[in-house]
């Protein structure tokens, strides 16, 4: 949060805010509504791998949650999926690396072009 805020961006802290336990789908629910219902233009979501957030935040409609590894992924989950969340691992992830993966993330535009017919697609997968 510290690194957002030192590179301008605004954010609001969905939590946890203490070190007791919780279940990181009620953490993906909250920050999910929010992208989707239009209150946030993104999201970053972080457990322990990540892989539970994304999972999670995924199911919500509207929701392309992404979990990036590097700053490769970063930028093409924007560049070619307009993922608006960016799920990350809190395990095993220097800190340098984890703010270079954020800062490609959130400074990349989606392309558009020949990807908003797969977009649809997608789309059209959350309605059955």
């Amino acid at each position: 949060m510290e690194f957002l805020q030192q590179s301008g961006y605004s954010y609001h802290d969905f939590g946890s805010y203490s070190t007791e336990l919780v279940d990181y789908p009620d953490f993906a629910q909250k920050v999910g509504n929010a992208v989707a219902s239009g209150e946030f233009d993104r999201g970053i979501l972080i457990c322990d791998t990540g892989i539970g957030m994304c999972i999670a935040a995924n199911k919500i409609k509207g929701i392309r949650a992404a979990l990036c590894h590097d700053t490769f992924t970063a930028k093409r989950a924007r560049l070619h999926n307009d993922a608006n969340i960016l799920c990350l691992r809190g395990e095993n992830i220097e800190v340098n690396e984890a703010r270079e993966i954020v800062k490609t993330y959130l400074s990349t535009t989606f392309e558009g072009g020949r990807h908003i017919p797969r977009l649809n697609k997608i789309k059209v997968l959350e309605t059955g």
